[in-house]
């Protein structure tokens, strides 16, 4: 519940400011069970905005749109643009619940308030499997990259020093996590900006020193349209493009660590069209309209890269291995935090080791996240010892929670605008569009997706991960609904006797 300040004649900066401050102080303490201090405001305004725009950037972003582009052809910009859409649909919905109650637990609490105990619990579990899995593939990730600057480190010995310093820079204090990713993710935002500055001048000629021709946007329709595949392709490019959107939820879960969580996510929900206009379909229409769609380049060296080389920017291999990098730590820093402050909501609410729901003295859940670290360590060796087997099956079975969590979030809106209508009507400061029927629409088309994956016959492709995914959340959510049981045959026999 939100401390109210008592009314005083102080001016209305300083009554304003005491109440996002009472309002901090209310969530990041909310549910903190005895023995921990609680989570703490210790992230500032310019981490959240960062935080807010570096989570829509994905590494994905850089190293997967080739195979996008090469499958759809310049196409790919609506495979872009609508699942843009559907992200831009579940961020406001999930806006519209963290707005009114801003939480660590974010999605994972709001569906345990709305759906039941059984849906915070299983959706908070395989949320922190999905994070904990990409720990393990960002962390390899990142150490080739390195391996490649300084080969006389293995390989594993970089994964296990990136794991390291990120690990103790989140056991640090939550403004040390907010510090790294404000850096990480202003580099990533100056690196597309000036990507597409640069590229938008060598497209009209106007690029000194470069030799690339004035095209225009003509390479959109040349080389067999703007769809050289046929229309069905739009949906195959979906399938290999929705996946990079997946982090865009995490300023809800930092939020509740800020100083003013309601106008964070306020303003990081008014804020998602444009990043994803910007920094998606901004770049990818610089890339198509600077190449053409089936260059060779753009699968041999990557669609950035390509770019770059196209217009003469020299060394642009080692210029975009750097950007990759920085954007594999930035996912790598964001994504322990997000592990380490779900398995802390969950603990908090008796839905995980009642450890994990403790803090240290400066608000750090130190056992939380060394538990997300153990699993994300486990997850490396297994990339290493049996990466086709026991890896693999890692990556299938996660492959396809993200789409459920969206639909999570969807029917927990559709149910939690109902609660906060009837319960508190003045914290509606964020409201999802056309309510509840772009809600359903948005469901509609998550469950489209999803069953278009089982289409995907290729080994490790769609089908594998839906029928995987589905059958890990199917046992998640068989645990949940045992231990909802037990627990309320305990409650009728403690009443009873």
């Amino acid at each position: 519940m939100t401390t109210r300040p008592p009314v005083s004649a102080a001016s209305p900066e300083t009554t304003a400011t005491a109440t996002a401050t009472a309002t901090a102080t209310a969530t990041v303490a909310e549910g903190a069970p005895a023995g921990g201090s609680g989570l703490q405001a210790g992230l500032k305004n310019r981490h959240l905005s960062m935080i807010a725009i570096g989570g829509v950037i994905g590494a994905g972003l850089f190293v997967g749109s080739g195979s996008g582009i090469a499958a759809a052809g310049p196409g790919i910009l609506i495979s872009y643009a609508l699942v843009g859409i559907l992200v831009v649909l579940v961020m406001r919905m999930l806006g519209e619940m963290a707005a009114a109650n801003p939480t660590s637990g974010s999605f994972s609490a709001y569906a345990d308030r709305a759906l039941g105990r059984w849906a915070g619990f299983s959706i908070g579990w395989l949320y922190w499997f999905f994070w904990v899995v990409v720990l393990a593939v960002e962390a390899t990730a990142g150490a080739k990259i390195l391996t490649g600057w300084v080969p006389a480190v293995p390989q594993w010995g970089w994964a296990l020093i990136v794991m390291v310093v990120l690990t103790a820079s989140n056991l640090a204090s939550v403004s040390s996590y907010g510090e790294f990713e404000f850096w990480f993710a202003g580099i990533k935002v100056v690196a597309i900006a000036a990507f597409i500055v640069l590229g938008g001048l060598a497209i009209f000629g106007l690029l000194p020193g470069s030799d690339h021709p004035a095209s225009g946007f003509s390479y959109l329709t040349a080389h067999g349209g703007f769809l050289p595949h046929g229309p069905g392709a739009i949906l195959t490019g979906v399938l290999m493009v929705v996946f990079s959107f997946m982090g865009s939820e995490i300023v809800t879960l930092a939020a509740g660590e800020s100083t003013d969580p309601r106008g964070a996510v306020t303003k990081a929900t008014n804020s998602v069209i444009w990043r994803i206009a910007v920094f998606y379909l901004g770049s990818i229409l610089i890339v198509v309209s600077l190449l053409r769609w089936d260059d060779p380049a753009i699968l041999k060296d990557g669609s950035y890269v390509a770019a770059l080389s196209s217009i003469g920017i020299p060394h642009a291999a080692q210029i975009m291995n750097a950007i990759v990098l920085t954007s594999v730590l930035s996912c790598l820093n964001s994504g322990l935090y997000t592990a380490s402050r779900m398995a802390f909501s969950l603990g908090a609410r008796n839905d995980a080791p009642a450890s994990f729901g403790r803090t240290t003295g400066r608000g750090v859940p130190r056992t939380a996240i060394l538990a997300s670290v153990v699993f994300g360590f486990v997850a490396v060796a297994f990339n290493y010892l049996w990466p086709d087997t026991v890896f693999q099956f890692l990556l299938n079975s996660s492959g396809a929670i993200a789409l459920f969590v969206w639909l999570v979030i969807c029917f927990s809106q559709l149910r939690m605008r109902k609660i906060i209508q009837r319960e508190s009507p003045e914290k509606l400061v964020v409201r999802m569009w056309l309510y509840p029927y772009l809600t359903w629409a948005t469901i509609a088309l998550i469950t489209f997706v999803l069953g278009y994956m089982l289409t995907d016959t290729a080994e490790g492709g769609g089908r594998d991960q839906v029928v995987l995914s589905t059958a890990v959340a199917a046992g998640v959510v068989a645990v949940a609904l045992v231990r909802q049981r037990l627990s309320a045959k305990r409650e009728a026999l403690v009443t009873s006797s």
